[in-house]
């Protein structure tokens, strides 16, 4: 019997203060589909960085083929034939398409690269993965699920025997899911060994053969068959605990009006756009991946700059020419792309959770230092961040942490409009759970707070109602007890798909 391509056997990690990853093992098979599992803070991105050679274990082995090995870096990953598609995306913006499909193995023409092979090449797979992108396009112009599509891409170019996804769906259209799975699948028919990291648990039972499940940095469950597992089981595993409701809905009375956009009209949309939110309110804005609620949400947080609309928030109107006075307006942005525009990431999760609250009056020299450290502890707990202390690094911390800090600053800040983008992106089930509460709670103490979500489920379940847009504008606005997902769907996809569906 030929040994497995892939083996961890009694991996351990340890950092500052963490236990990241506690005598783990676990073996992947050629034509395996092994989904791996666990809250944020379990250790699945430690696994994978061992896996991509960023880092070494400190204890047990990594084996492949039977055979041990230690990684110094990713090169060395890279040439034993493994490729990891981490959920933050390792891509230079500034680069083309077909620069970033084949950094480090661009075709040469004796000194130069060259430039036809280069775009043939890059032409093959994103043709393979069913996107049609312009491979001398700067990487900076595709939205986050195309970025997304190129980083897979990369993986394909190089033919890897062992493959890590982290995520790769959590900023996918519908359409790029679809195309992505089946590649996947084709992967697993000519025999790679597939580790597959996902918190979309009908995603992983409808692709995977097998589950292992992490807990705090151990070992909890490897189940053979994933198909013989239920949802339930597989919940309590990762969280320790039974999860019957992740939204657990909380009906509230709600406010005055304290937010109205009206007409406003800038970059991503095509129309203008007219909606109010009351105080309390937890309102949803829906829409497949290009349909404009990122853009939105950044013209209203002065991000971008609109052409035309003004905002009201209570008597005073605004409109925003930069995010600092729309902070000062008591408005706050948590942005989809968390690794670029939510975090510092070399900075502490103490500088990042109190960066904006340097702005207020009271954060004067004398002061600043206790009420910073005073924020900082209140923020940590109130979020249940897990980090070995204040002072560490926040690109240590994993997504769904990074995700509670950026969440805490602006709570630290005072604000009173939280506009949510991808909120729950690539955070576990237990952990999304613990922010729904969270969300529900700041809008029982009269905040209000506006969700942007691609993931339909998340807006039926969490909002008092949903707003939909399709192509840059509102398709439609549905109350809670309208909104049922054929509803939204008819609202959200172009007429011509509605009409065929």
């Amino acid at each position: 019997m030929s040994p497995a391509r892939l083996s961890f056997e009694g991996v351990g990690k340890r950092f500052p203060g963490v236990v990241a990853l506690d005598n783990v093992s676990l073996t992947l098979a050629d034509g395996e589909i092994r989904a791996l599992m666990g809250e944020n803070g379990a250790g699945k991105s430690t696994l994978l960085k061992m896996l991509s050679g960023e880092h070494a274990p400190d204890t047990g082995v990594i084996k492949i083929s039977g055979a041990p090995v230690r990684f110094r870096g990713p090169r060395d990953a890279a040439a034993a034939g493994v490729a990891v598609i981490h959920q933050e995306l390792l891509l230079a913006r500034d680069l083309s398409v077909e620069e970033n499909l084949l950094l480090g193995a661009m075709p040469t023409r004796g000194l130069f690269i060259d430039r036809r092979a280069l775009t043939e090449k890059a032409r093959g797979v994103l043709a393979r993965l069913g996107e049609d992108i312009d491979p001398r396009a700067p990487l900076k112009t595709l939205p986050i699920g195309r970025r997304q599509m190129v980083e897979i891409g990369k993986a394909l170019l190089r033919d890897a025997r062992i493959i890590a996804f982290d995520e790769p769906t959590s900023s996918l259209s519908a359409r790029e899911t679809d195309a992505l799975l089946r590649i996947i699948r084709e992967l697993k028919a000519e025999g790679r060994a597939i580790l597959y990291v996902s918190h979309r648990l009908e995603e992983m039972s409808a692709l995977c053969d097998s589950v292992t499940v992490l807990r705090d940095g151990k070992l909890v469950a490897t189940n053979a068959d994933l198909k013989a597992i239920s949802k339930d089981e597989l919940i309590a595993q990762m969280a320790g605990r039974a999860i019957a409701d992740i939204y657990a809905y909380r009906p509230r009375a709600l406010g005055e009006p304290v937010l109205d956009v009206r007409g406003l009209l800038g970059p991503g949309l095509s129309a203008p756009v007219s909606f109010a939110a009351r105080r309390g309110e937890v309102v949803g804005f829906f829409g497949l991946v290009g349909a404009g609620r990122s853009e939105l949400f950044k013209l209203i947080f002065g991000a971008e700059r609109a052409n035309a609309g003004e905002i009201r928030i209570g008597d005073a109107v605004h409109r925003f020419n930069d995010p600092r006075t729309a902070i000062a307006a008591g408005l706050a942005l948590c942005p989809e792309d968390r690794k670029d525009e939510g975090i510092i990431p070399l900075l502490s999760v103490s500088e990042n959770l109190v960066l904006a609250a340097r702005n207020n009056k009271e954060h004067h020299f004398f002061r600043a230092a206790g009420l910073e450290r005073r924020q900082t502890a209140d923020g940590i707990a109130a979020l249940k961040v897990k980090t070995a202390s204040a002072e560490t690094p926040i690109n240590t911390l994993s997504g769904g942490n990074q995700q509670k800090v950026v969440l805490a600053r602006w709570l630290a800040a005072g604000a009173q409009i939280l506009l949510m983008d991808e909120p729950t992106r690539g955070i576990d089930v237990g952990a999304r759970s613990e922010i729904y509460a969270l969300l529900y709670a700041l809008a029982e103490r009269g905040k209000t707070i506006i969700v942007a979500s691609s993931d339909m489920a998340e807006a039926m379940g969490l909002c008092d109602r949903i707003i939909v847009m399709r192509e840059g504008r509102i398709a439609g606005e549905l109350t809670r007890g309208e909104a049922t997902s054929q509803e939204i769907l008819r609202l959200a996809l172009p007429n011509e798909s509605a009409e065929a569906a």
